[in-house]
């Protein structure tokens, strides 16, 4: 059987476990948050560039209706930039254990540009005016909530559970309304996606401090920085989709 030291009885001993253990999960998080906000900067770089450019008419060209007014259409390019992100996702879930650290940090840089393209459509929809303040109730929303996630005593896990549902029904909910078209589900749909993705947050928060506790990556080791990016990537899908529900709550849309 193996042995299991009391640290009861070595107090100093213990302290600077604790301390030690204390300071590596500090600056895991800090690593975790680093990748995403770079994530989510080179989203919207990308996003803006493709928007305010030439680059705009391969995804979005201005076609005349019959009525003679001028609106961007989607092209197919615009197509697989939407559905581009969801490949990436599958590789990085799917090759968790296979991929190399250079090829997790490879990848998820090409997710960050791919969400950006997918999202260059929201420029058509809406005001760059909403878009920016959205943005900002978005980034302070889940500031908040992920840093309940880390700081609170209350197990969250059941209500991760129950939010897993919901994002289920949400996917399920936004492939009927393609079909149907309708304002009102689209609407509760949002106003569910606020919610889930709130949830989301503060769940994922809790569950990698958790999982840092519990297997306690060491630091500088390949284990750790893979670890770091799925992370991150798993904050960034609830910021961009937590973004992208509030823009169709409080976004603005463009009268054109």
């Amino acid at each position: 059987m193996a042995f299991s030291p009391d640290y009861r009885a070595y107090p100093n001993q213990s302290a600077t476990t604790s301390a030690v253990l204390d300071a590596g999960l500090r600056a895991y998080m800090l690593r975790v948050y680093n990748w995403m906000s770079s994530g989510l900067l080179l989203t919207g770089i990308v996003a803006y560039v493709i928007a305010h450019t030439g680059a705009m008419d391969a995804f979005y060209p201005l076609v005349q209706t019959v009525s003679g007014r001028l609106v961007r259409a989607p092209t197919g390019l615009a197509y697989l930039a939407m559905f581009a992100p969801l490949a990436f996702v599958l590789v990085l879930s799917f090759g968790v254990n296979r991929l190399s650290t250079t090829a997790v940090q490879a990848l998820f840089w090409a997710f960050c540009a791919a969400m950006g393209a997918s999202l260059t459509s929201i420029f058509v929809v809406y005001t760059g005016e909403s878009i920016v303040r959205v943005f900002f109730i978005t980034a302070a929303t889940f500031a908040a909530t992920s840093l309940y996630g880390y700081t609170t005593k209350a197990d969250l896990s059941r209500m991760g559970s129950f939010m897993m549902m919901g994002l289920f029904g949400i996917i399920i909910a936004s492939l009927v309304n393609m079909f149907m078209q309708s304002t009102a589900l689209q609407f509760a749909i949002s106003i569910i996606g606020v919610v889930v993705f709130v949830g989301l947050t503060a769940w994922d928060t809790q569950r990698i401090k958790a999982d840092y506790v519990q297997f306690a990556y060491a630091e500088g080791t390949e284990q750790a920085a893979r670890r770091g990016v799925y992370d991150a990537l798993s904050l960034y899908l609830n910021f961009i989709n937590l973004f992208m529900s509030l823009l169709q709550i409080m976004g603005v849309r463009n009268n054109n």
